[in-house]
């Protein structure tokens, strides 16, 4: 990245977005989540992966929108997308029948093995906050070739035990998904606003295995729920660049001028 000056100012939510888009190829079929998720793959397709499929749960295919939509009923998805298909097609042929290569997730609460919780905070019965629910994320999970997540750290996000599994990670971890019989990979990369997780290879665990610039091992883990694992070689990631940056931020000023306070 030529344009690349080491003192560009940026937020971590930046960090965040510009990280995670750069995991994305023009090769990937990607299933696409409203909010940071769709930040980040639209990011990648105005940047490096212009020729990269986005697939809405909708059923949009294809769907290059100019502002960032805020649902997945959002017309913009339908008026851009190259079709639009039934959602039980949706799920059916492209998910289910594994043409999705990344699904792209956000959630409520994250565990250490990367289950995610996005139904209720507190007892079941009566929740102290009742969440948006599932959506098609269970199988999203379960169907896509792999699993990339972005959530910003924090205690009341990243816990220990999550009170609700609403979306299988790595189960419990070690073999715990190929013992419920599913075969795809999972989640392989948690994409936060200060650093970038991995599943341990065995354990599946979540370890710690690059930083971002200025972001250090106590900081990162005074915002976690859990005693977190790191490399033993941590990388660092590379600040967002000129380019990437005005990309991002061209995009959330397209998306409030349409969208105003929804935004």
């Amino acid at each position: 990245m030529s344009d690349q000056p080491n003192d560009l100012p940026y937020t971590p939510t930046e960090m965040m977005t510009v990280t995670a888009s750069r995991a994305l190829t023009d090769a990937d079929i990607c299933f696409v989540g409203i909010g940071a998720p769709s930040a980040a793959c639209n990011l990648a397709r105005y940047t490096h992966a212009p020729k990269i499929t986005l697939i809405y749960e909708s059923g949009t295919i294809d769907t290059k929108p100019e502002v960032l939509p805020l649902s997945i009923g959002d017309g913009e998805l339908c008026d851009t997308a190259l079709t639009t298909v039934s959602v039980p097609e949706m799920f059916r042929y492209w998910l289910q029948g594994e043409r999705i290569s990344v699904g792209f997730l956000g959630g409520a609460q994250i565990d250490r093995f990367a289950n995610l919780n996005t139904t209720v905070i507190g007892d079941y019965g009566k929740p102290s906050v009742r969440l948006p629910g599932a959506g098609g994320a269970p199988e999203i999970a379960t169907a896509s070739g792999q699993i990339f997540i972005i959530m910003a750290l924090g205690k009341r996000s990243f816990v220990e035990k999550l009170e609700f599994v609403t979306t299988l990670g790595h189960g419990s971890g070690g073999t715990s998904r190929r013992d419920f019989g599913v075969t795809s990979k999972g989640p392989t990369k948690i994409f936060t606003d200060l650093c970038l997780m991995e599943p341990d290879p065995e354990t599946k665990e979540l370890t710690v295995t690059s930083l971002y610039p200025g972001a250090t091992r106590e900081t990162i883990q005074a915002k976690c729920g859990w005693p977190l694992k790191f490399a033993a070689l941590l990388r660092e990631e590379l600040p967002p660049s000129a380019a990437e940056l005005a990309a991002l931020r061209e995009m959330h000023a397209r998306t409030a001028r349409a969208h105003g306070d929804a935004a």
